[in-house]
This record gives structure tokens, C-alpha cells and sequence, in this order.
């Protein structure tokens, strides 16, 4: 649900928030007090439409802002989600949802899981066969789920195996310059005969060949240091402190750590000695190293940026070569396997295709029957149910649309066919009823959709938003005094004048005031009549 919405220089509204509340909140107010406005910031928010003329004269910006309270949404942070959008005078948007930046694209299609807004022109998902089969399905519920499910997995296996035949390398022609070009490549690797660790023992090598002057001379200096002289004289003070070691016990030790000290010495000469003589190459063995080197660099380009990309793209090209080798006997198990898998999705389809033939007949005479209690008698909703033998889509075999004939006489026809925003409006309404249990929109959001119409009309229109709001948030303007009177909570707009600039405001009326409200609305004076009228009109709410 919506917990509040901020407005900012939109229109004739300077600053503004609202705190909505769960179940119906009915807006009334007087004729250009901003009621349009604050639907137009929700379109605006839910990622409608701007125009520049919007913007409140004077001001560079208009910015709108909602909290929703949605607990069990992934995107929620501790059951809050924070969506604000901000248009400047240039064009420029800036839209956030939890303070991360997004698109308009994508702040609409976020958007449409939280809030739908019906109007006189804004019954956009009646005209869409899309939406038409999501009410069906929403309608029938588990009944079909579970058969969904299960075409799911089937037609996303279907969609794999298509994807796989296709790509199979074109004609015989094709796939022998494939098979010679990836033949080659293997050959070139196999050739190499690589080893993974082979090239930085190489590099290493390398880099002691290139320095093996510096490394020779520096070994015979440190060879020179330590000498022969170096160990003698160690040997000599060894000798001469063994004398002393019957004396005291810490010249048997200094005698002992010099011996340490001369047989390392010993052994790091001998590694001197030793090191010299490996760092001689001739320069064949030079030769090698490089020719490898430049070998593994070019191989590199080719195939991968280490000797093990290599080598993986190796066993790749390998199991190509046996795919497409084998290829026949793989086009054959995959036409098999697709053959038993269309089978079995026209099976699922066709039981989807009856569920949603019997359903359809269902939903059509529900519907039907709060037309009628909306003063709609001789219109009829009829759902089409089309099954198409010659392609498997998504959701089955079926096209699905609502057809209508709004009097006596007349022949059906799509819903887009309607002209008049007063009957989508109600037929939207009427649907909106019938799937009111089975309906997942949190928020749902009615702009005048009681124009044009009285009496019984009037108060069944009253009553189906009063069941909607039973598991919806529900967000209505209205001028009619038994929407307001079955309303939770009632708002009252209004505008002022400050310092020359006009004002929306808006208020949560409290009992009193709301019997007043309903008073005036109804005809458009405030006096004991209307208000014992309007008392009436509340009590039809608590019974």
C-alpha cells in the first residue's frame, strides 16, 4: 500500500503530503482544487507521461515521491520501498527506487506490480489481450497453476531444442570449412605439446640467460670474499676455543656457534662454486628458449591469455569436432525429442485450453451480472477463448480476448471498440469485482469513475469499491455522496491564495466533518436535511 505521497511543484500544488491508509480513501473536493493533479503525480510516479507544462509557474523542477509498504516484496528495506522521480524544466528525469538510480523504462514496469490507475483514460489493460488472459488465469487459479508449471518447463525445453537446431552449422559446405578450420587449431595446439607451468619456468629461465654476465661476475666476487683464507681462519678460532671449553661452559658454546657458523659457510662456498658453473648457455640453448617463448606468445593470441586458457579451449574445439562429426545422430535424437515433447505440450495445452473454455464462460456471466448492478443491463462481456492449432506460445495454445455488445441488437466487438470512457470505466469496475479475491495489485486507484452516472448505478458502484477494498488499497476521487459515505477514509482538496500564488491543500476529515462533506456534495448546501441525509448515508456503511 501506499503509506504517503509527497508532491512538489506540480500544477497548482506548491508542497504537499499525503497520508493514504489501507482500504478505501475517497478524495472530494471542489472543481479545480488539484484533485486531477494528484492522480496526474501518480501517473507520474508509476512512469506515465510528463508534460513541461506541468511544472509550477516560476519553478525549475517538480518532484514526486511515494512510500509503499510492502512487507513481503523482495525490493522492500524493513517493508518500505521509496520511489521518487524528478523532472526539470530541460527534460532531464531522475528517477529512484531505494535510492538507486533508474530508468523511466524501468521505474514503469516496476511500478505496474504495485499500483494500476482506472479512469476515463486510463483504461489501458482492457485494450490489451495480454492483460486479458493474466484476468482469466487470475481467475481460475490453482486449477490451472499447476498445469502451467508444468507446460512451462516443457516449452522452455521446446524453445532449447529449436535454439540447437538451428544452430547447426548451416549446410554440409559450412560445416566442412568449420571442421577443417577447428582441425587445424587442434593440431596447432596438440603440436605444441604444451605444458602448463612451461612458460613462466621459461620466463625465469630467460631472465637468468640475459643476466648471466652480472650473475657470473657477482659469484666470483662473493666466491673471492668468502675464500679459502674465510674458512681457514674460522677453523683457526674453532681451534682455539676448544682449548678453553673444559674452563667455562659459554666458551664450549661460542665454540659451538662458531662451528655452526663455519659449516654453513662450507655449504653456501660449495652453492657459490656450484651456481657458477650452471649459469653457462651457449647459444643454441638461448636460441630455444626464445623460439619457445615466441611459440606460447603466438599461441596466446590465438587461443586464450594463459597456456591454460589454451588448453581449455583445447578440450572445447575437441568436443566440437566430435559434435559436429556426430552431428546427424544429434539432429536426429533432437527432432526425436522434439517430436515427443510436442506431444506432450498439446496435451497440456489443450486441458489449459479447456479449463480456460469453461472458466471463461464463468468469468463472462459474473462479470455480466455486476454490469447489470452497475446499470449496464443490455451490455454483455463474452471471453474469447481462440485455440491455435499451428503455434505453441508461453502460455499455451490460446489467444484470449474480451469481446462486448453494449445494446440490444448490435453485434459484439473488442473492447478497444468502445468509444466511451464512462462504460470502460465500469466495465473495468466490474472486472475488477469479480477478481477482487483473486487479484494480486496491492493498489488500485479510480479517477472519477462515478461521472455520469446516479442513482442504483451510483450506489453499486459504491458498493464494488467497498468489496475491492476489502483485500486492495483503493485510492478513489469522486463526487458522489454514497462513494464518500462508504468510504475509510475521506480527504477533502481544497486551494487558497498566499501572497498572490493559489495553493492545493488537502485534509483527513474527521466524522463531523465528513457528514459535511457529504452534505455539500450532494447538494451543495450544508444545513440539518442534508445532513441527517448524509448520516443515512453513513449508517448504510456501519450496517
Amino acid at each position: 500500500m501506499i503509506s504517503t505521497l509527497h508532491i512538489r511543484n506540480i500544477g497548482i500544488i506548491g508542497d504537499l503530503s499525503i497520508d493514504l491508509n489501507n482500504g478505501l480513501n475517497v478524495l472530494t473536493g471542489e472543481t479545480g482544487a488539484g484533485k486531477t493533479l494528484i492522480i496526474d503525480s501518480l501517473k507520474i510516479i508509476s512512469g506515465g507521461r510528463f508534460s513541461k507544462d506541468m511544472i509550477r509557474k516560476g519553478e525549475t523542477n517538480s518532484f514526486v515521491e511515494i512510500c509503499m509498504y510492502e512487507p513481503e516484496s523482495a525490493d522492500a528495506m524493513d517493508g518500505n520501498i521509496i520511489v521518487s522521480r524528478e523532472i526539470n524544466s530541460n527534460g532531464k528525469n531522475m528517477c529512484k527506487i531505494n535510492g538507486r538510480m533508474v530508468t523511466v523504462n524501468e521505474l514503469k514496469t516496476f511500478m505496474s506490480k504495485f499500483i494500476e490507475i482506472h479512469g476515463q483514460n486510463d483504461n489501458q489493460t482492457l485494450l490489451e489481450n495480454k492483460y486479458h488472459l493474466k484476468y482469466l488465469d487470475g481467475y481460475i487459479g490453482k486449477d490451472l497453476s499447476k498445469l502451467m508449471c508444468e507446460y512451462g518447463e516443457k516449452y522452455a525445453r521446446y524453445q532449447e531444442i529449436l535454439k540447437e537446431l538451428k544452430n547447426n552449422y548451416g549446410d554440409e559446405k559450412e560445416r566442412e570449412r568449420k571442421l577443417d578450420l577447428l582441425k587445424y587449431q587442434l593440431n596447432e595446439i596438440d603440436d605444441a605439446n604444451l605444458n602448463e607451468n612451461e612458460e613462466i619456468e621459461l620466463e625465469e629461465k630467460r631472465k637468468i640467460m640475459m643476466n648471466s654476465e652480472k650473475i657470473s661476475n657477482s659469484l666470483n666476487e662473493a666466491d673471492i670474499a668468502i675464500g679459502e683464507n674465510s674458512i681457514d681462519n674460522l677453523s683457526e678460532g674453532i681451534r682455539a676455543l676448544e682449548k678453553l671449553e673444559n674452563i667455562d661452559k659459554k666458551y664450549e658454546q661460542l665454540s659451538s656457534d662458531l662451528k655452526s657458523i663455519y659449516y654453513e659457510l662450507q655449504e653456501i662456498s660449495r652453492d657459490i662454486s656450484s651456481s657458477k658453473d650452471d649459469i653457462y648457455f651457449d647459444e643454441n640453448e638461448r636460441d630455444e628458449v626464445e623460439k619457445r617463448l615466441d611459440l606460447i606468445y603466438s599461441l596466446k593470441r590465438k587461443y586464450g591469455n594463459s597456456v591454460k586458457e589454451i588448453l581449455n579451449y583445447r578440450n572445447e574445439i575437441e568436443n566440437e569436432i566430435n559434435h559436429i562429426e556426430n552431428l546427424d545422430d544429434f539432429i536426429q535424437k533432437l527432432k526425436k525429442e522434439l517430436k515427443q515433447i510436442k506431444n506432450e505440450m498439446e496435451e497440456l495445452a489443450s486441458k489449459i485450453h479447456e479449463l480456460r473454455a469453461k472458466y471463461g464462460i464463468q468469468l463472462s456471466e459474473k462479470i455480466n451480472s455486476v454490469l447489470t448492478e452497475l446499470e449496464m443491463k443490455n451490455a454483455k462481456i463474452n471471453i474469447h477463448v481462440d485455440y491455435n492449432e499451428n503455434e505453441f506460445l508461453k502460455t499455451g495454445k490460446d489467444e484470449v480476448e474480451f469481446y462486448i455488445r453494449t445494446n440490444l441488437g448490435e453485434d459484439e466487438k473488442q473492447l478497444s471498440k468502445i468509444a466511451s470512457g464512462g462504460e470502460m470505466s465500469r466495465i473495468m469496475l466490474a472486472i475488477k469485482t469479480v477478481l477482487a479475491d483473486t487479484d494480486k495489485m496491492p493498489v488500485m486507484i479510480f479517477d472519477e469513475i462515478d461521472t455520469g452516472i446516479s442513482g442504483k448505478a451510483a450506489n453499486s458502484v459504491a458498493e464494488k469499491l467497498n468489496k475491492i477494498s476489502k483485500n486492495h488499497q483503493v485510492i478513489c476521487i469522486s463526487h458522489l455522496p454514497s462513494i464518500a459515505a462508504i468510504a475509510d477514509y475521506n480527504y477533502f482538496i481544497s486551494k487558497n491564495v498566499i501572497n498572490e500564488r493559489t495553493n492545493t491543500n488537502i485534509k483527513l476529515l474527521n466524522e463531523s466533518e465528513i457528514l459535511e462533506e457529504i452534505a455539500r456534495i450532494s447538494s451543495g448546501e450544508i444545513n440539518e436535511t442534508t445532513i441527517n441525509y448524509a448520516m443515512q448515508l453513513r449508517n448504510k456503511k456501519v450496517s
